[in-house]
């Protein structure tokens, strides 16, 4: 008997329904020492050229921001990409991406510990594009902005003690901002790779839908924390991301501020 060809249900019975249209992306990356001796930044695009790759496993983007104050950041940050890369090419797609997305952090975060001993940190953004829907965890104080409709919102919440302090005032009733703002070490971390205890990873637990038109930032604090929020809504609105990308790096350059840290970006487009 000769093989035959088997038809979906679909094609035989409504061949005019139309296909369903999905998203696409276009990512686009800039990168730049600032006014240190050397970039201890590191970043990672998986399927970005590869369209059938990303609709089957998704769009993986990770920007990790090595701790230069600490023992080789650019080691910290390095440890932290390979294991995330390791990590995504074995999630189990039809399973609980965004625990699998958590669970990944806190493995590179034992990796740094175990490569460094606790002497060395990095921050990390990390995110997944599938089926259309976003998926984060971020450690430390880099950025994940969404620009929508004219608006841009940040998306992750930032482990610094400025942070912890506000907490402290809505849970002790005090409310009152003054102590946290006025904190001369309201910037430092209380979480990031690589750190001894590190406990917390700020991440989606519901994947959060991504519309037409929607744009992604993922950086560093060399640009969240150097830009405002009227220079990212107005660069993010550029008509490709690699235009978007070429004016942020125009403008920190621009700017040449003294202590300029190193600095990494990924911008996504969403379009059809």
């Amino acid at each position: 008997m000769w093989p035959f060809s088997h038809k979906e249900p679909a094609e035989d019975t409504a061949p005019n329904t139309p296909t369903p249209r999905l998203l696409s992306y276009q990512a686009a990356n800039l990168q730049g020492i600032g006014a240190r001796a050397r970039q201890e930044d590191s970043f990672l695009i998986v399927n970005a050229l590869d369209v059938t790759e990303m609709k089957n496993k998704g769009l993986f983007a990770v920007v990790a921001d090595g701790m230069g104050g600490m023992k080789d950041g650019k080691i910290a940050s390095e440890t932290a990409i390979s294991c995330l890369r390791g990590e995504f090419a074995e999630f189990d797609r039809d399973g609980d991406i965004a625990e699998q997305l958590r669970r990944a952090v806190v493995k590179a975060s034992a990796q740094v510990l175990s490569r460094l001993g606790g002497d060395g940190g990095s921050t990390v953004v990390a995110c997944i594009i599938f089926r259309e829907r976003l998926y984060f965890a971020s450690v430390g104080d880099s950025f994940i902005l969404l620009k929508r409709e004219g608006h841009l919102y940040r998306l992750n919440r930032e482990h610094t003690y400025r942070n912890q302090l506000y907490l402290e005032a809505i849970r002790d009733g005090s409310m009152d901002p003054e102590p946290a703002e006025s904190n001369p070490e309201k910037a430092a971390l209380t979480q990031f790779l690589g750190m001894d205890g590190m406990n917390e990873v700020d991440y989606l637990r519901s994947p959060f839908p991504l519309r037409e038109n929607d744009a992604l930032l993922i950086c560093s604090d060399g640009v969240g924390g150097v830009l405002t929020d009227g220079q990212m809504l107005d660069y993010l609105g550029r008509a490709t991301p690699t235009e978007a990308c070429a004016a942020i790096d125009e403008e920190i350059r621009r700017q040449g501020r003294k202590h300029q840290d190193n600095y990494t970006a990924l911008c996504i487009y969403c379009g059809y």
